[in-house]
């Protein structure tokens, strides 16, 4: 089971902090943002202590890193050229530094179609990936699956094909399965995932899938929210999670969690993070409703 978690990268360790982190819950996988998820500011990867964390997870691990590109890029974005210009240049950088740090695949939101109409998002993104995957990465760009808040574009398997199809240097296309938001885009992972991967499969493949953001949903099937929730906490639950995290079918993909940090003191906002409890309970396949109460209680002492 490939198995981790959304961690950190900071000053002044950077990858080797994360790597670090991702040891510390017990995963054999992470997730990074190259830089802060809501700007564009990026350090250079010269200072991203590349070589010790390189050093640190030979011994240690973990053995998979993916990467996570910014929240604010959108190349669906047909109104504004100057930013959809300044978006695929970001990319090209993007998937330059995924490269040196080792990342395999890179989680992509599409994009939202800002009112100029889904077909004419598609394109633009297909066009945008195109000029990217033009400088030929190592890194595959994965695309998201979304949950189709205000204009949000790929919230069907269907729309993720067409941009794929659309894309004609699209060896390095693949998809990220986010079950949050496939959840609230209306798949009915809850009481058939069989039947929605069989579905993703016919229309897209399964070979083209990178990693599973494996996350609850606060939100029922078809909401439209795109809301997190803890393992097991969620309109989702534990059973459902739990299931696709060990489906044979799924075996060599990452599965990624990026279920909200836990509230100790809401005065102080001081949080707990779940992932080394949430990774336990899916190891030994028990649920632990008592996970919350007991992270609080930990970090209070």
């Amino acid at each position: 089971m490939i198995l981790g978690s959304h961690v950190s990268m900071s000053s002044p360790k950077m990858l080797l902090g994360s790597a670090e982190e991702a040891v510390s819950y017990g995963a054999n996988a992470m997730m990074i943002f190259t830089g802060a998820p809501q700007n564009t500011r990026r350090k250079k990867t010269t200072a991203m202590n590349i070589p010790a964390a390189q050093a640190y997870m030979k011994d240690h691990g973990p053995q998979y890193i993916m990467g996570h590109a910014p929240y604010i890029i959108n190349l669906g974005n047909t109104k504004k050229p100057d930013k959809y210009d300044f978006a695929i240049e970001f990319m090209k950088a993007e998937v330059q530094r995924c490269d040196a740090l080792g990342i395999t695949a890179l989680s992509f939101h599409p994009g939202a179609h800002v009112g100029a109409g889904v077909p004419a998002a598609l394109k633009s993104i297909a066009h945008g990936l195109d000029e990217v995957l033009k400088t030929n990465p190592h890194v595959s760009i994965a695309i998201e699956t979304m949950a189709g808040k205000g204009t949000e574009v790929g919230t069907s398997f269907e729309q993720l094909a067409q941009i794929i199809d659309l894309t004609p240097h699209n060896d390095q296309l693949s998809i990220t399965f986010d079950t949050c938001h496939t959840n609230d885009a209306g798949y009915n992972i809850k009481q058939d995932f069989d039947g929605v991967l069989n579905k993703f499969d016919q229309i897209i493949g399964l070979d083209r899938l990178s990693m599973i953001h494996l996350n609850d949903s606060k939100n029922p099937q078809g909401s439209h929210k795109d809301r997190h929730e803890n393992i097991g906490f969620g309109t989702l639950g534990f059973d459902t999670l739990n299931y696709i995290c060990h489906h044979p079918q799924l075996e060599n993909i990452p599965k990624i969690m990026e279920t909200p940090f836990v509230t100790v003191d809401a005065e102080s906002k001081k949080t707990v993070a779940p992932y080394k409890a949430e990774i336990q309970m899916l190891t030994t396949q028990q649920f632990n409703p008592q996970m919350k109460d007991e992270l609080i209680a930990a970090a209070q002492k």
